[in-house]
Order: C-alpha cells, then sequence, then structure tokens
C-alpha cells in the first residue's frame, strides 16, 4: 500500500506591523465622509504592506483593522498608493510585477493587472481616478486604464528602475467654436477645469523626464542629479513645482511651467522652445546618506525629507511677504557691510541681491529623530490651513509605526519661542512585533502559548488569537525554552547569562551569569523536568537542577516559594558548543561542536559513546527521534545527514536547501508510530521541508518566508509548526484535511516547474519578435506580458473555437436539411453543449470570452495563431449581427487587426468575413448613434421646459467654491439636478 502523509497548510501569520519593503498610506478615520468633517484630533489608519499582505491599523489603539490578501499571491507588496478621487480604493505594487486594486470597504481585489517583468517601484494615480501609472524595477512606464481595465501603453526611456512618478494638472483653455451659430466660445475661461495630459517620472538613471500622454512622446529630458542616481521625487500640492533627491543629501528644486503646457499649439517638444522643467538650485540637508522619500505637505508650506537614517528633516516654505522681508534684511545687511569697508555695491550685484535664491525660499525648521531607521513618512490631519500642530507617521525597517507632533511656524511666533520648534512621539505602534529578529521560539507543553525572543525583547502570544500577552526586556536571547508547568521561560542571552521569567507577573525571576560573558548558543530541557543543560561558546556544557527556596518578603517575616537554578555537573570540550540534544530515553546526550562534528555522551556519566564526522562546516542545530534510535544534524554546509544510535553510521546525507539549515527537528510526542521519523528542516533560503527520515525522501515544500528563517518549533504532537524570519513575520504551519503521497507530489512540482519554464519562453519569444519589428527601440510601446494564466485563457478560447466551429456547421447543416425534411431529428451534438445547457456554438464561445478577465485579454487573443483567425472572426460577426455583446466583440476585433495587421494584408483570405464585420459594426455604429440623438433630444426638451418653470438647480448650475478643509477644488462645477415634478 502507498504510503501517505500528512499535509501542512499555511494557517496564520503574525509579528509583521510593516516591512522594510514597501511605504505607508496614512487616511483619516472617517475617510468615507467628506474631509471637514474629520476631527482635529483624528489619529486614522495606517495602509502597509507586510510581506505579501496589506495590514490596515489604526494607529491610535494599534489595533489590525483588516487583512489584505490574495491566495494566488506569494509575491511581497513592495509600493501602496491611495486614490485621491475615491478614498477608499488602494492599489499595490509586488515584487512579481503585478498590480492590484483593493476596494477598502470589502477588502477584495476590483481589477489586476500584470504587465511589469520585475517588482513595481512606484504607483500613481491621477486626479480623477481613471487612470494608474506605475513603474518598475525594469525601467518601464505603465499607465493603466481603470474604466476599460487595459493597459493604454508602455513608456520606455528611462535606463534604470523608476523612483517617482507625478501627473501634471493643467488648466483647460478653451477655443471658439466654428459650428455655433453665435460665435460663443465652448466653456467659460473663469471656470477652473483641469486636465492631466503630461506625466513627470524620475530613475536611478539619475534623469528626469516630462511625457506627453496624448501623443504619446517625451517632451523633455533633463539631468536631476549631478551626483549620480535620484531616488526621490516630490510634488507640490499646486503642481508649480518639484523636488528630486539623490545621493549625499542634495535636493535639488524644479520649477514647472504649468501654463506652456497649457496653452494651445505652444509646440511643447517641438523645436525651439522655452523649457517646461527649469532648475531653480540646490539644497542640502543634514544627512548626507540617500535621500529616498521627499512628502509635501497638502494644506501647510512644509516639506518632509528622508533618508535611509534614524531621522526626517522637516524644511519649511516662506510665504511671499517673508520672502520679502529676507530679501530687504539681506539687502540692509550688504550694504551696511559694503559701508564698513568703504566699498560701493555695483548694480549687478544690487540686482543680484534682490532676487531671491532657493536657499531662500525653503528653510530648515526641525528635524525629528525617529526609533529606527525611516522607510517613509507621510503627513496626517491634514485637514486645515491654520492647524497650530501637523502630525507626521513614520515607518521604519525595524518593524514599528511612529505618529510624530510637530509646532507649526505661526504658533511659534505666537507663543513667542525663541528656542528649535519641539515635536514629540504622540503614538506608536510597536507591540505586535519584535524591533529585530528572532532568534528563539518555544512553545509550552499545551500548545497554546509561544515565546518568541529577540535581541532586547521577550513576547509570549496567544497562537488561537495571535494576540501578544506579554512584552518583557531581555537581553540578546540566543536560545529559550519553557519550563515545567508553562509559568516560567528560560533564556541564553549572548552575554552568557540565564535569565528566568515569570509570565503572570510579567517580571525577571533571576539572572544568572552562568558563562562568563561568552554566548550561550543552546539549551536543552531534560526529558524528565527536573533539569536544563546549557551549552556555550566556553566550550563548556552546565547541568542545571531545579530547586524550590524558601524567600523572605522584605519588610515581613513571611516567606514565599521561588524557582532556583543550581549548577550540579560540567562537560569541558575542545571546541565553542552550537546545539545540543538529550535522547527521549534519558540514556544519551548529543552535542555539536564547532569542530563540524557531533558527540555523543551517556547523560548519566558524561562518558563518550559515538562522535559522528561527515559535515564540511559546523553543525548548527540538531534533534533525535521519539523513539531514539534516529539523529538528525544539519549544517552551514546545506546538508542534512540523517544517523543511526547504535553504532552512529550515517544512514544518508543529501542536499536540503539552498543556504545553510538553521534547524532540524522531529515531532517530539507523534500520535502514531510511523511519525516518529517525520523530520523538519529550516533554512536561511527561507524554505520549510518536511523529510521523510526512513526512506530519506522530501515531502513537502512550504514557502511563504521572504527572509532567512531563524527559529522553528514544532507542537507537542507535530499538528502545527512555528516558523520566524528575518521578515519580521511569525508563520503557523498546521494539518490540513488532504494528505501527500510522494509521486503525486513530484509530479505536481514538475508540473509546475514546466508551467513556468513555457510562460517565460513564451513571453521571452514574444519580447523578441516585438524587438525584431522595431519596437524594442521606440520609447512607447504595448503593455503586454505573458503568463500562465494568459496562456490557460488563450488555450480554453481555442478550444472553444474548436468545438464551436464543427458545431456550427454541423447546425447550419442541420437547418438546411430540415427545410426540406420537417421531421428530421437532431443531430449528436458534442458533450460540452449538453452540459452546458444546450448552448448554442455562439453562446459557448462569447461565454468563454467573457470569462477571460479584460486586463489579460490582449494577452490572451495573442496566444490564438493566425491560422485559426478565421474561425474567431466568423464568430466576431455572428456576435455584431445578432447583437450578442457587440462593445466586447469590437474591442476583440480591433485589437486582432492591429496585432495581424501584416499577414492579414498579405494573405487577403478574410477579406470577405472582415467586409461583414465593418458592415455589421457600422449598423451596430448607427444604432447607438440613433438612441443617443433621441436621449439628446429629450433631454433638451425637458431642460427647456425645467428653464421655462422656472426649476432652480438645473445641470451645470452654481459653482461650489472651497472651503477650509473642503473636498472640491475651487471654481470646479458641482453637477446638481432638479425636481422635474
Amino acid at each position: 500500500m502507498v504510503r501517505s502523509y500528512r499535509r501542512y497548510e499555511a494557517s496564520h501569520t503574525f509579528g509583521t506591523i510593516c516591512t522594510a519593503s514597501s511605504n505607508a498610506v496614512w487616511t483619516p478615520d472617517h475617510s468615507l465622509l467628506t474631509p471637514k468633517n474629520a476631527r482635529a484630533t483624528d489619529s486614522g489608519r495606517a495602509y502597509v504592506g507586510a510581506n505579501e499582505e496589506v495590514l490596515c491599523w489604526g494607529v491610535k489603539k494599534g489595533e489590525l483593522l483588516s487583512r489584505w490578501q490574495d491566495k494566488d499571491n506569494r509575491s511581497e507588496v513592495t509600493t501602496l498608493t491611495q486614490c485621491v478621487a475615491q478614498s477608499d480604493l488602494f492599489a499595490a505594487g509586488y515584487a512579481d510585477g503585478s498590480i492590484r486594486i483593493w476596494d477598502a470597504l470589502s477588502g477584495q481585489i476590483v481589477v489586476s493587472f500584470n504587465g511589469h517583468r520585475s517588482a513595481v517601484t512606484h504607483l500613481q494615480f491621477d486626479g480623477e481616478g481613471a487612470r494608474l501609472a506605475s513603474g518598475s524595477r525594469d525601467t518601464d512606464i505603465i499607465v493603466w486604464n481603470l474604466l476599460s481595465e487595459t493597459a493604454e501603453f508602455r513608456l520606455r526611456g528611462h535606463k534604470d528602475q523608476i523612483t517617482g512618478l507625478a501627473f501634471l494638472q493643467t488648466p483647460v483653455r478653451r477655443r471658439q467654436s466654428p459650428h455655433t451659430d453665435e460665435a460663443l466660445d465652448v466653456g467659460a475661461d473663469d471656470v477652473d477645469e483641469m486636465e492631466e495630459k503630461y506625466l513627470v517620472s524620475t530613475s536611478k538613471d539619475a534623469l528626469i523626464k516630462l511625457w506627453d500622454l496624448t501623443s504619446p512622446h517625451c517632451v523633455e529630458t533633463h539631468v536631476a542629479q549631478t551626483n549620480g542616481e535620484c531616488w526621490a521625487l516630490g510634488m507640490s500640492p499646486d503642481g508649480a513645482g518639484c523636488i528630486t533627491a539623490g545621493n549625499d543629501g542634495e535636493l535639488k528644486v524644479w520649477q514647472i511651467d504649468l501654463d506652456t503646457l497649457a496653452s494651445p499649439g505652444s509646440g511643447v517638444g517641438e523645436g525651439k522652445h522655452e523649457s517646461v522643467l527649469t532648475s531653480r538650485g540646490v539644497l542640502r540637508r543634514q544627512g548626507r546618506d540617500r535621500t529616498i522619500g521627499i512628502a509635501f505637505h497638502p494644506k501647510q508650506d512644509y516639506v518632509a525629507v528622508h533618508g535611509s537614517d534614524k531621522s526626517v528633516e522637516i524644511w519649511r516654505i516662506r510665504p511671499t511677504d517673508e520672502v520679502h522681508r529676507h530679501m530687504q534684511r539681506k539687502r540692509r545687511r550688504r550694504r551696511e557691510k559694503a559701508a564698513a569697508a568703504n566699498e560701493a555695491l555695483l548694480p549687478e550685484t544690487e540686482d543680484a541681491i534682490s532676487t531671491p535664491l532657493v536657499d531662500d525660499i525653503f528653510v530648515s525648521y526641525v528635524v525629528v529623530r525617529t526609533g529606527g531607521k525611516v522607510r517613509s513618512a507621510c503627513w496626517a490631519n491634514s485637514t486645515s490651513k491654520t492647524s497650530k500642530s501637523l502630525q507626521l507617521m513614520i515607518s521604519t525597517t525595524n518593524n514599528q509605526l511612529e505618529m510624530y507632533t510637530l509646532t507649526t511656524q505661526r504658533a511659534q511666533q505666537k507663543a513667542q519661542a525663541k528656542d528649535a520648534p519641539e515635536y514629540n512621539r504622540s503614538l506608536a505602534l510597536d507591540i505586535p512585533g519584535h524591533r529585530t529578529d528572532i532568534r528563539s521560539l518555544a512553545l509550552s507543553s499545551d500548545d497554546r502559548m509561544l515565546a518568541s525572543a529577540s535581541a532586547g525583547q521577550l513576547k509570549i502570544w496567544n497562537l488561537k488569537t495571535q494576540s501578544c500577552l506579554r512584552t518583557l526586556d531581555c537581553g540578546q536571547a540566543l536560545c529559550s525554552t519553557f519550563l515545567p508547568g508553562d509559568r516560567i521561560v528560560l533564556l541564553g542571552t549572548k552575554t552568557g547569562d540565564l535569565e528566568m521569567y515569570d509570565i503572570s507577573t510579567s517580571s525577571i525571576i533571576e539572572s544568572i551569569p552562568a558563562h562568563e560573558g561568552q554566548a550561550i548558543w543552546t539549551l536543552a530541557l531534560h526529558p524528565d523536568g527536573r533539569s536544563v543543560v546549557t551549552g556555550s561558546a566556553d566550550k563548556s556544557a552546565k547541568f542545571w537542577r531545579f530547586d524550590i527556596i524558601d524567600e523572605e518578603i522584605p519588610g515581613t517575616r513571611r516567606t514565599t516559594q521561588r524557582l532556583k537554578l543550581t549548577q550540579t555537573r560540567q562537560l569541558k570540550l575542545s571546541d565553542d558548543i552550537l546545539s545540543l540534544c538529550f535522547s527521549p530515553d534519558q540514556r544519551l546526550l548529543a552535542v555539536a561542536t564547532l569542530d563540524n562534528t557531533v558527540k555523543v555522551f551517556f547523560a548519566d556519566t558524561l562518558k563518550p559513546f559515538l562522535t559522528l564526522y561527515g559535515h564540511k562546516l559546523p553543525v548548527l542545530n540538531l534533534s533525535i527521534s521519539a523513539d531514539s534510535k534516529l539523529i538528525a544534524t544539519c549544517s552551514a554546509d546545506k546538508n542534512v545527514r540523517i544517523w543511526g544510535l547504535d553504532f552512529g553510521d550515517c544512514h544518508k546525507a543529501f542536499f536540503a536547501h539552498q543556504d545553510s539549515v538553521m534547524q532540524v527537528s522531529f515531532i517530539p510526542h507523534p500520535v502514531e508510530k510511523d511519525e516518529a521519523h517525520i523530520l523538519f528542516s529550516a533554512s536561511k533560503d527561507g524554505m520549510l521541508k518536511s523529510w521523510d527520515a526512513e526512506k530519506f525522501q522530501p515531502i513537502q515544500k512550504l514557502e511563504g518566508h521572504k527572509g532567512e528563517i531563524w527559529a522553528m518549533a514544532i507542537s507537542r504532537a507535530g499538528e502545527r509548526v512555528v516558523t520566524a524570519s528575518h521578515d519580521k513575520s511569525i508563520r503557523v504551519w498546521e494539518v490540513g484535511d488532504d494528505l501527500v503521497f510522494l509521486e503525486e507530489e513530484r509530479e505536481k512540482e514538475q508540473e509546475a516547474m514546466y508551467e513556468a519554464t513555457v510562460a517565460q519562453g513564451l513571453d521571452k519569444d514574444y519580447r523578441d519578435e516585438a524587438a525584431e519589428a522595431g519596437d524594442g527601440q521606440d520609447e512607447v510601446a504595448g503593455a503586454s506580458k505573458q503568463t500562465l494564466a494568459t496562456l490557460t485563457h488563450g488555450e480554453r478560447v481555442m478550444e472553444a473555437l474548436e468545438i464551436g466551429l464543427e458545431d456550427l456547421h454541423l447546425m447550419q447543416t442541420y437547418e438546411r436539411d430540415k427545410l426540406r425534411t420537417p421531421s428530421l431529428a437532431l443531430p449528436q451534438r458534442n458533450p460540452v453543449f449538453l452540459a452546458l445547457g444546450n448552448v448554442s456554438a455562439e453562446q459557448h464561445v462569447l461565454a468563454t470570452l467573457r470569462r477571460v478577465p479584460a486586463p489579460s485579454l490582449h494577452d490572451a487573443l495573442l496566444v490564438i495563431p493566425f491560422t485559426t483567425l478565421p474561425t474567431l472572426f466568423t464568430f466576431l460577426l455572428i456576435f455584431l449581427q445578432r447583437r450578442m455583446q457587440p462593445e466586447l466583440a469590437w474591442r476583440v476585433t480591433y485589437f486582432l487587426l492591429q496585432a495581424h495587421m501584416g499577414q492579414i494584408v498579405a494573405s487577403g483570405q478574410l477579406r470577405g468575413v472582415l467586409e461583414g464585420v465593418l458592415e455589421a459594426y457600422e449598423g451596430w455604429v448607427g444604432e447607438q448613434r440613433g438612441v443617443l440623438g433621441f436621449n439628446l433630444a429629450g433631454l433638451e426638451v425637458m431642460g427647456r421646459e425645467a428653464r421655462e418653470r422656472g426649476v432652480g438647480g438645473w445641470v451645470d448650475e452654481g459653482v461650489i467654491r472651497e472651503e477650509d478643509g473642503g473636498g472640491l477644488e475651487k471654481g470646479r462645477r458641482k453637477r446638481g439636478f432638479g425636481n422635474m415634478g
């Protein structure tokens, strides 16, 4: 009988607040209401990337409000952005080049895009929320249309990863219409309607580019930084200027001539013209590290700039009157200095003094010192222009969110404070995660509590609710365990101390200098629960007995019982001890040392029993099976070895991981006897694997972590496995309902590898064909990417066309024969149509096309070969003639004509069917025009009647002016609908 194994599946992930791979986005708690209704003290919500998930945190209470995850996605989030027009829409870019638009209300995916071939680095919505621009490490920019759910085009020109994107809002200039009888202007110039036809982009190649999205083409290119890469772009709220930043703390300020862009016939990009982007000067940060973030305050004149260190610099933009006063003082001081030196100022020098420089406009305000290296900074509570305080939310690389409150310059002047502006950390979200890597995990005896220890923190978790029960300050922990009773946790630190913590009182019981300042790399609890052994870098293993002593309570005559560790024995070796383990039968003690060997001693006499040679690098961990027959060792040489404890012979050595194997473990107390030799291994390659130590075959490969796995813990009966990684996450893997069969598992892995190879090869072939056709050198190209999903959709369409054409001919023949023989029986159709409810061939093909997601439709159609096009055009003709989804039919037709125009013109065999398609399309368009004309005429009649009756509130009547915190721009028309009753 074929043996089966229990399948482990990803269950829970916790311990991550935010990751260093993605930025953070702040929104008010009342994001669904208008901003003016939000409270000034609103702490808001923080949307952050946490590995492959997007988390929404309530900043004030530190609660996890929602968790967004696509089950089919394993790539980590690399960038986040919010749509201004629809505040409940968020775009998330991922490391595999995919983009997902999330609905914050439902936590569901609205639409998915897949066009980049490497990690998405920047996302930007336009003002209306109809388009999304994305930049990637593949140096390309793609503009996505959210209404049609398709990619408009791909912009090429940069030579390195995209670091910044921003749409430019230009006023709409109305022209006089020659078609109106009274020669009136179309629209009014006094109404500030804005359009976004231009895009600014920056890249690591130190260039800043201005793109015209209507043509599309690159209008201007400038060198953004003089000292290497450009890493950040910050656009001012009015769009009249921007700041680029790079290495050595250099900030370059740019002025944008929006009037030149908005003027019709300005000839931008044609011939000689004035540059739209003009450099105004260079600023220098206090920090000389690389600048990675620039954030303008949406309402007030402040700019937050940060690098990768533990600080955020706040710059203030002086208003016009203050700049004027500053220039007057500057000119007066220069004149006084010249008079004191008996010199006369030249007119040219005086004119130069009166012209403000960029240093005169931007002035350093305050430097905010943070609790960790800054990953991103964004302004919060930006609802008022006259607020006396500013709030800045910062996400750090050490897994925490911080909220800082700053005093504005206006409040400083009113208080007549001459000191530096004050700031304080008002809120911090740090309890649900560690600041540094977790180096040790320990499960309680009932598998309900988990202890995780890192450098400086010990946390106790409830595994059922994933909530943090206790957070205690500790030393730099390297190993840990629960003591019998599950009330005390014992830690071994890098400084050689043994620390005991009482969970119930959240206090330290005792700290013992056990190994004289040398790191305690490992500790193991004796199977009888009465003692513990520690192994250290001082080349000794010490045995400690648990004693209960009576301790006097200070100030009273009463005593209380306390646990005390008493050293009983010591084992001296010639090398550092890295790991040790008792056999479950209490007979043997295995010790791994720095000389790449494992030494086995008798536990009672400490006499040598076996020495295991074979590893080429130090053994990092070891484990003995529950029946005390096998010992598994893992090493930095990426190998796992299985040894027999009877004679010390090596049963098997296999290459287990792609990096150092950090931990191995058998199931401590398996329920089934055949699970006693199931082995788990965790490695720095981020993989958790399970093995059959009898057949020496891999069982499962569990992927999920985005960094090195440092620690692993297995429950008593093997029901769950807990791992902790460098990505700051703790993951729980639990036994599922399915079983694992080794042959089926190997077949699935081979199929997955083959399908991935096929998709990559198909995408590569398509790119090579595009490059040969000349698209590779163009700065504008189609945004397509062949993936396994698009390949599958294309194959389904081809299959539907194949059986559909056969059934179409069969039914046409039947209809002709039925005219001669009315009693003719129905022919035998394909069972697929009968299973689908006896649908027709054209209905089946249409349903197959409709099941293809809109963003993947074009890529799926590229899979279809040219020889299948006659069949597809035959069905498209039927769709247009019978008005069966004519919009979809014409979209498919138009794309196929674009993609295969050369072959269509050369062959000429599709001329007849294409003429029919064009005729059917024109007929459908004529019908739609008639319907629209009829509706417009009806609306005109209704409008005339409404005006005659004096009904107010008709369409385009009234203009909403900007209020403090209002949601509409100044002068923008608000469409209203009157009551026709």
